[in-house]
């Protein structure tokens, strides 16, 4: 099997249009430290158990960005990114004076000229609530309106959730993520309730004046692994679990293929609440998936165990580069991905900002990360041509963070931490990246 190394194009990257918004991500749990300080979510749970961590770690101090933000912000600043897509922790909003670490972190990002992007759920629940419960869609509303209260002054841009598809998959049909729970399809109320919290959040960021709305939701092509019907029906039903169901709720206000009528509650009169209109639609993106029909046995596959039981089996996709997680680099995916969208949703689809794309790979002279980068920027940029309306562009991640149950192992990041000393160091693609911006503009 052939395993080439992705090498970037000594071609110049295509001019993006005027406006075009770059930035990096980050998310609370993954960053932020200071677990004392906040109450504890449902990762500080998980990650107490052993076993449910590769290397035994925690979050309880990751970047220490808590304590460490306005040197985070000098290098977002110093790397000349438009905006920086960071979370909101919900359990450090509900403590004693969290909030003031997010009035203090968006005051330090608007004086650098940075914009900031916060989401307001990027997995890490108060760990007295539980996405199985309707409540829990309710109390996210009354949070969000506390947040846009106090930064709606200064913050322009908002997503409400990220990844509903994977902390609904993930942690509750398949236990590899927090809270842990293995309901596999019986978790379908999580995503219900994930989407109805979507809308809800909408909502309340409207009644607070807020006029740039989106989600960051997951998607990826899914490809059969032949065209015999067994596979094309298995890739058919993955297409729909990880793209469809997520994303028909709130562009087209409604399941698809009867799955409404698994869903709890007064589904019809929720999808109204789930459609609001959204000002740009935000995708994560990582690789195509392979998937062919079940073969009977439990697959390893992106760190995840598929257990044999599910109606598919995910393939491996060869003679393509992987990441150390991995992961297929796929670039003309995110090409075809996007123009999937536009043909299939048509003018229900809002413009679109990509506000995920990365790759893990070790060490600070990362040539791996930046030919990743250089190929996906490429390919965005002929989404583009072939008309998608994308508006926007965030490399995951700033810095090497907790990657949740991987631990420290993966490193996404285009500044290196070490963290034992919480020293950081600016990587090779890191200096890329800044140079790409520099040239767009």
């Amino acid at each position: 099997m052939i395993r080439r190394m992705a090498t970037a194009s000594g071609d110049p990257i295509p001019t993006f249009p005027s406006g075009f918004l770059w930035g990096v991500s980050t998310s609370a749990h993954q960053i932020e430290g200071a677990a004392e300080l906040r109450e504890p979510s449902v990762w500080d749970a998980f990650t107490a158990e052993p076993g449910r961590v590769k290397d035994s770690s925690t979050a309880a101090t990751a970047c220490d960005h808590y304590h460490r933000y306005r040197e985070d912000v000098a290098l977002l600043a110093d790397l000349g990114v438009d905006a920086y897509r960071f979370s909101i922790s919900w359990p450090r909003v509900n403590s004693p004076g969290g909030l003031d670490f997010y009035d203090r972190l968006v005051d330090e990002l608007c004086a650098a000229g940075v914009r900031p992007v916060p989401t307001l759920f990027h997995w890490d629940l108060p760990v007295s609530l539980d996405w199985l419960e309707r409540d829990t869609a309710a109390r996210y509303a009354e949070y969000v309106q506390v947040v846009a209260d106090r930064l709606g002054d200064r913050v322009k841009k908002w997503i409400t959730i990220n990844e509903p598809a994977e902390h609904t998959l993930f942690g509750h049909a398949l236990g590899a993520h927090a809270p842990g729970k293995r309901l596999m399809f019986d978790a379908l109320p999580v995503a219900h309730h994930l989407l109805l919290a979507h809308g809800l959040g909408v909502q309340a960021l409207r009644a607070s004046g807020a006029a740039d709305i989106g989600i960051a939701n997951s998607h990826g092509p899914t490809w059969p692994a032949s065209r015999e019907q067994p596979d094309l029906e298995a890739a058919a039903f993955y297409d729909l679990l990880l793209n469809r169901l997520f994303a028909e709720p709130i562009l087209l206000g409604e399941y698809p293929d009867g799955l409404g009528e698994l869903m709890p509650g007064d589904v019809a009169a929720d999808l109204k609440t789930v459609s609001e209109p959204l000002d740009f639609y935000g995708v994560n993106y990582y690789a195509p998936t392979r998937v062919g029909a079940p073969q009977g046995t439990e697959i390893e596959f992106g760190g995840l165990t598929i257990p044999a039981e599910l109606p598919f089996s995910v393939r491996e996709i060869e003679d393509v580069p992987v990441t150390d997680f991995g992961w297929p680099v796929v670039p003309e995916g995110l090409t075809e991905l996007l123009t999937t969208f536009r043909d299939r949703y048509g003018d229900r689809l809002p413009p679109v900002v990509i506000t995920e794309n990365g790759c893990s790979y070790e060490g600070v002279h990362d040539q791996a990360r930046i030919a990743y980068l250089d190929g996906h920027v490429r390919a965005l940029h002929q989404a583009l041509a072939a008309g998608v309306d994308v508006r926007g562009y965030f490399v995951w991640s700033l810095m090497d963070n907790f990657e949740w149950a991987e631990g420290y192992v993966q490193q996404f990041g285009l500044v290196h931490v070490d963290f034992t000393t919480q020293e950081r160091t600016k990587k090779d693609s890191y200096a890329w990246y800044r140079s790409l911006l520099r040239a767009q503009r």
